[in-house]
């Protein structure tokens, strides 16, 4: 690899643009367009980012404060020499997709296959061929579509506000659901609070509503016979859902059924799909880390988010010890929680992300925020699933 030439002939501010608040020594522009402006910061670093980080966005440039390691190669030894000093990094910002997004495709088409197979399973599909796998689309259309609508609407206002990310990636998992769900990737700098809502918003807004449309659907369709050996079977084992409240009110305002007093009869798997979008949506909404709900609730009440993350794991663990010590509730939903509580506190660890410009939110946004974490609990059930075995 090339090593980094200086060079004032670059695509970047000039360095005279970025005074009084970096000193600019020396620029190196890197392969892949990178240009790393060595100097001296004058002021502090969240001031710094602010003054700065709108010159390098108008010039096309993402860009953050590092410790660089200047580095050439002697003359004579040819050994690696150079100092460890402050910079100004600047990637070329790049929005949209370049080329074909084959990690993206790969794990999609597996998704597609993982959710056929968990489909079919709902539909009691005895799988002989490949070609038996496609009884279960109904199910797999239900939970992709859920999916891809929720990451979808990220994309979206990820584009409208300039900030960088991936196509969705979907997470294929051979098991009765078929999917640990999917996300994207944002690569970008996020402006200021505003675009941290709008962005954090958008998947579970659109997530909730694809799924309420699936509810409804599943629910007029018909129930599911179950067969002859699989009631008969001593080693079947039986799968029982928690629905959430905002399932039994579709249910309820729609006439239909989600349970049955015939054994032999289930609720259509689409219902199940509706199901895995609104649990899905539930715990995106958890206010923690870089989970959905962690960027609403930074972007409605700033640094304050810190302390409300640190509570949800204890939440967590709280009724993870209630569910295994005061119900009667089989030991799967304790065990869920307490791997949740496990996960959030990892993402707590790790923080929330913080965007250039900390302004306030304006009412209208403030409204939404709080309306969406209700419609979130709204999707929450104590025991999402219960395991009973043969």
């Amino acid at each position: 690899m090339d090593p980094p030439h200086r060079s004032s002939d670059h695509a970047g501010p000039p360095p005279e643009s970025l005074l009084p608040a970096f000193r600019t020594t020396d620029i190196a522009v890197e392969e892949g367009g990178r240009i790393v402006y060595y100097g001296h910061p004058q002021i502090g670093i969240r001031r710094l980012e602010r003054e700065v980080w709108p010159l390098f966005r108008e010039h096309g440039y993402e860009v953050r404060l590092d410790t660089v390691r200047d580095s050439e190669p002697d003359p004579i030894t040819g050994v690696e020499i150079g100092e460890t000093r402050r910079a100004l990094v600047a990637e070329p910002r790049r929005l949209g997709v370049d080329g074909i997004p084959w990690t993206n495709l790969v794990m999609f088409l597996a998704t597609v296959l993982t959710t056929l197979y968990a489909g079919s399973i709902w539909y009691y599909e005895q799988i002989e061929g490949p070609l038996d796998l496609l009884a279960g689309w109904p199910f797999a259309l239900s939970v992709l579509g859920v999916l891809a609508v929720h990451e979808l609407g990220h994309y979206a206002l990820s584009r409208y506000h300039g900030v960088d990310a991936s196509l969705p990636y979907f997470i294929p998992v051979p098991s009765f659901i078929g999917t640990f769900g999917a996300l994207i990737s944002m690569r970008g700098r996020i402006p200021d609070r505003k675009a941290l809502f709008d962005i954090g918003v958008s998947g579970p807004l659109a997530g909730l509503a694809a799924a309420i449309c699936v509810a409804v659907i599943g629910l007029h369709l018909d129930p599911v016979q179950v067969p002859e050996y699989v009631r008969e079977s001593e080693t079947a084992i039986e799968l029982q859902l928690g629905y959430p409240p905002l399932l039994e009110f579709l249910a309820w305002a729609t006439g239909q059924q989600l349970t049955y007093e015939d054994p032999g009869l289930v609720a259509s798997p689409v219902i199940f799909g509706a199901w895995v979008g609104l649990f899905v949506t539930f715990l995106n909404l958890l206010p923690v880390g870089q989970l959905d709900g962690g960027h609403i609730v930074r972007s409605m009440v700033g640094e304050r988010a810190e302390t409300i993350a640190s509570l949800v794991p204890g939440g967590l663990f709280g009724l993870a010890a209630y569910l295994a010590f005061f119900t009667d509730a089989s030991s799967n939903a304790p065990i869920l929680w307490a791997f949740w509580g496990l996960i959030t506190l990892l993402l707590a660890y790790v923080g929330l992300v913080t965007p250039v410009f900390d302004e306030p939110l304006d009412p209208a946004r403030m409204a939404i925020g709080v309306l969406t974490f209700l419609l979130g609990v709204l999707c929450f059930t104590p025991v999402p699933i219960e395991i009973i075995g043969p």
